[in-house]
């Protein structure tokens, strides 16, 4: 156990409660959830059941509905650790609320890791200019995105799993590391966090395209295809917005790619195969109970794409199926017809 690792978690969806069991079986951690009912379920039974059924939670684990218990868990502790699991769309209202937070219970030395993946649907900003804007004004934050190939469920389950905590802060990537390294865990470094943003966010939308093509039937080549096209989309929109052109060959890019737009799990890949079977995007996402983000997400990629000059066919095509009411045998011959071109990103 690392002296005094003090952690909290803010969002008890799957992904939240995930990590909160997974730092709970060496720290000592709290889970917010925002439904008290919830919080009590969990408190009392040691199991998410709206989220994570059948899984069991460490008994340690503690979960409250109380924003000031939370800041109250973290405060005294030489070593405090807030993770935000949070989707996007609920990005800003979290990071207003822990600067509230910090400024109420004297939080000085807080590290604040993210998990979201995705671009907000109405301004186009990553995560990181989120709480750059949020946390303007609260001194003394580290701030770091947590990412990489990941199934909540796995994780929970106690499974192998490798992730990336990208942030300019030694300080914060040694916190999440010591919150969550060992055992199934294994955690990388990067100071890359435009990139591995990037990669969170194109990544979903590539596996709605290879749920697409599946679900038309395809096949295994074309599916190879998309991921290894989707990935140069990915990679040249990174480099556009200062990435650093190595990150997408790792965790954060290629592994999270192919796990989201392979794996039975993938609630992006779940989208793009309903679509290519027919069904309409309203009909599919009424029957979801968790975020597709790439499907928020895919006209803000698009848009920023095109004022930065960035050739995304793939992209483009998936707004076209989602959006537009292309037909997706239709999105695909489009992409076929387009001219040879050498490749490369």
């Amino acid at each position: 156990m690392a002296p005094g690792l003090r952690v909290a978690v803010l969002g008890a969806g799957s992904w939240g409660t995930a990590l909160a069991a997974a730092c709970a079986r060496g720290h000592a951690t709290m889970l917010w959830a925002r439904r008290p009912e919830l919080a009590r379920r969990i408190a009392d039974t040691h199991e998410n059941a709206d989220y994570l059924p059948g899984v069991a939670l460490p008994q340690d684990l503690r979960c409250t509905s109380d924003l000031d218990d939370l800041f109250e868990h973290l405060r005294g502790a030489p070593r405090p650790l807030l993770i935000l699991g949070v989707p996007v769309a609920g990005m800003e209202q979290a990071c207003r609320e822990v600067a509230a937070g910090v400024a109420r219970h004297g939080l000085n030395d807080l590290a604040v890791a993210w998990t979201c993946k995705g671009l907000d649907a109405d301004t186009g900003r990553l995560p990181h200019a989120i709480a750059e804007a949020a946390f303007a004004g609260a001194a003394g934050l580290s701030t770091g995105v947590l990412s990489g190939p990941s199934f909540a469920k796995e994780v929970a389950r106690g499974l192998p799993v490798a992730l990336t905590i990208a942030s300019a802060s030694a300080e914060l990537r040694g916190r999440v590391t010591d919150a969550l390294h060992g055992g199934a865990i294994r955690v990388y470094g990067s100071e890359d966090i435009v990139g591995v943003e990037v990669g969170g966010a194109v990544k979903n939308i590539m596996a709605i395209a290879c749920g697409i093509g599946d679900g038309l039937g395809m096949g295994a080549n074309a599916r190879a295809a998309l991921i290894t096209r989707g990935l140069a989309e990915m990679t040249r929109l990174g480099v556009a917005l200062g990435a650093q052109a190595d990150t997408f060959s790792g965790l954060t890019g290629l592994g999270d790619l192919i796990l989201t737009a392979t794996g039975d799990l993938s609630r992006n890949r779940h989208v793009g195969l309903e679509i290519g079977r027919g069904r309409s995007l309203d009909e599919i996402l009424g029957d979801m109970t968790q975020v597709a983000e790439g499907v928020r997400c895919a006209p803000a990629v698009r848009d920023l794409a095109r004022r930065r000059g960035v050739e995304m066919p793939i992209t483009e095509a998936v707004c076209a199926v989602l959006f537009d009411r292309v037909p997706p045998a239709q999105a695909v011959s489009r992409l076929l017809a387009r001219d040879p071109k050498v490749e490369g990103i």
